[in-house]
């Protein structure tokens, strides 16, 4: 199975570093309209960070509600909040505390280290090293520049030959928080290079691409769950692909298209297995080989640790949401479309320790050697 990995890395400079002492993470259980409301109402009041579901304008009744509220709010938070007669319960009771547990003081390791969270030069250097050192299996291509003019980088695993061969496209740390995704990235790449079994799971040979954005966003219209707003975590942008991140990673999916049997974008939190459709309640016309592949994948991911995943479509799993990049993959012809949350469910929600990067990663890559089973066996 010849992998083809992509990390597309934006690194933002920080003139200061944000400090988060006294913020919580609530989390809200809206059982009526009324309480939707509220929660609307009180994110156009104060600043609230949606963790889940990603705005005010993706709340609805039945699902779980988690937000970050900055300290100088949590009296109105809490008053509001509590005189609507919404369950509330407190996941992470000092944010500031928790980014300082995320990361474990064990001093900087001499080699490059998978159970860390990497920094963004870490990261390039490891990228460049990983191409040289084993330039038998992995080489970069640049597939564009950022906004920022930084490059967006490919690499791709596998044993080289003169052929096409048929390629699985996986993406992580579309979302910069989302940290234990960007450490998946790289353990599966270190994982594959080391273990030259994973190139032979079925006789034809495979692609597989990861990539490392910041909010890049698929939207090709103005759909459900999207927002209009710039201001809004959901914006659809001025038009289909307007940031060059967007562009730069959809023209190459396109130019690949002939080739790209399944596309994996890896997220967190949540711990789901979800596939198309995200923005709109509709049925993918695949809709029960797609289940079937995904309740497979999440019992082989379980059997590990016990870590127990959901399955199914976005929308009814969990809201809808336009802009998924699965969404756009499958509609363009990539059957096998899935979006992975990865752990936890909220204790830590996008603060998780480095002391679970090593079983998620591992848990993970059993989900992701059943896909790629089913789609070596199932070529289309």
């Amino acid at each position: 199975m010849k992998v083809l990995l992509i990390f597309g890395l934006v690194a933002v400079a920080l003139a200061d570093v944000t400090r988060f002492e006294g913020d919580k993470v609530l989390r809200l259980k809206p059982v009526l309209n009324e309480h939707v409301k509220v929660i609307r109402e009180l994110a156009n009041s104060v600043q609230l960070d949606f963790w889940t579901p990603e705005s005010a304008e993706q709340v609805t009744v039945g699902i779980s509600v988690d937000i970050r509220v900055p300290a100088m709010y949590l009296d109105m938070a809490f008053t509001v909040l509590q005189q609507s007669g919404m369950q509330l319960d407190v996941f992470i009771d000092d944010v500031q505390e928790a980014v300082d547990r995320q990361i474990e003081n064990k001093g900087s390791p001499r080699a490059h280290s998978y159970t860390k969270y990497n920094s963004w030069s870490d990261i390039e250097s490891w990228m460049n090293s990983m191409a040289t050192s084993n330039s038998d299996m992995i080489s970069k291509e640049v597939i564009g520049n950022t906004y920022e003019g930084r490059p967006m980088v490919v690499l791709k695993i596998g044993k080289k030959s003169g052929s096409t061969k048929p390629a699985i496209f996986m993406d992580c740390g579309f979302h910069a928080r989302e940290w234990i995704s960007h450490a998946f990235c790289q353990w599966f790449v270190n994982e594959v290079r080391k273990t030259p079994g994973w190139l032979r799971l079925a006789p034809t040979n495979k692609e597989y691409k990861q990539k490392k954005l910041l909010n890049m966003v698929f939207y090709v219209i103005a759909a459900i769950g999207a927002s209009t707003n710039p201001c809004s975590e959901t914006y659809c942008g001025t038009a289909p692909e307007s940031e060059i991140e967007s562009k730069n990673l959809a023209d190459f999916i396109r130019k690949n298209k002939s080739i790209i049997k399944a596309y994996i974008t890896v997220h967190s939190y949540s711990q789901l297995l979800l596939f198309p459709y995200s923005y709109t309640y509709d049925l993918a016309a695949d809709h029960d080989e797609l289940l079937e592949v995904a309740k497979g994948a999440s019992s082989a991911l379980r059997s590990l640790y016990g870590t127990v995943y959901t399955s199914g479509p976005g929308a009814p799993t969990i809201y809808p949401a336009a802009g998924g990049s699965d969404d756009w993959a499958y509609d363009l012809g990539v059957k096998y479309s899935y979006t992975l949350e990865l752990r936890d469910e909220g204790q830590y929600g996008f603060l998780l320790p480095e002391s679970q990067i090593k079983p998620t990663c591992e848990e993970t890559m059993l989900a992701i050697k059943y896909i790629a089973a089913h789609v070596q066996k199932n070529l289309y």
